[in-house]
């Protein structure tokens, strides 16, 4: 009876509280892949708006060697209807994503997700991560490490009521190996304005390309949390590099 009565307690107490908790937009992730010779990596992102509750899908294309989008990426899709669903945004933007490269290509060369950790994550590094690049034991690679750190910057006059300061970031990686550099592959001279209002940063995975012939690539999938309508949003962007070799 003891136990019964616990149960009915939380099952209260959770009842009573999620009311009031605050529910921004937290848009779920899903890597898409990699083009068959490595050089374009894609991932989407989708979920409902915060306050209007439009569904919308986005899909970000991103050249592997130069770390930027591949035209007419991004893709942004947005339904302004409460009754259409996710799904039907989703395949709007997949089907506008097929001029850049074919689902069906990308899940040929999906790559290695060497680590992830959600935005609910509570007990991982937000600024550090060190993965193997690839799933071989004993590991016949170096392991891969980068750290993100995030920077302040005068808030513009759109985040400017909300905020004095908004954060950029910047990410590095790190080679533990004796006479090894540091590689700065991303920092911020401003905040772009289709980050929003952003309030914090996290390193949420990493995902790598390593085919038998040809290039290795990869993509640091970066978490950007900013202010929201109902609470903090929480998007996803991406910091790619690839080898020389």
């Amino acid at each position: 009876m003891k136990i019964h009565a616990v149960s009915v307690c939380l099952a209260v107490a959770w009842t009573v509280c999620t009311p009031y908790a605050k529910a921004g937009d937290a848009s779920s992730v899903n890597v898409l892949g990699f083009s068959g010779d490595g050089s374009i990596f894609a991932f989407e992102e989708h979920g409902v708006q915060d306050g209007s509750g439009f569904p919308y899908a986005n899909r970000f294309y991103i050249d592997t060697a130069s770390d930027s989008f591949v035209s007419p990426s991004p893709i942004r899709i947005r339904l302004d209807d409460e009754t259409a669903s996710i799904t039907a945004a989703r395949e709007q933007a997949r089907l506008a994503g097929e001029a850049i490269v074919s689902d069906a290509e990308l899940a040929e060369n999906s790559g290695y997700l060497a680590g992830f950790n959600a935005i609910t994550e509570l007990s991982a590094d937000p600024f550090r991560i060190v993965v193997n690049p690839r799933p071989v034991f004993p590991p016949i690679d170096a392991p891969l490490e980068f750290r993100l750190e995030e920077i302040s910057f005068a808030a513009s006059d759109t985040c400017a009521g909300l905020d004095d300061t908004t954060k950029g970031f910047r990410l590095v990686a790190i080679d533990s190996q004796p006479g090894g550099a540091t590689r700065l592959l991303h920092e911020d001279s401003s905040v772009p304005g289709s980050r929003g209002c952003p309030i914090g940063y996290r390193i949420g995975g990493v995902q790598t390309f390593m085919p038998h012939q040809g290039a290795s690539a990869l993509a640091v999938l970066i978490s950007v949390e900013s202010f929201g309508f109902e609470g903090p949003d929480h998007h996803w962007m991406a910091v790619t590099m690839r080898s020389a070799n």
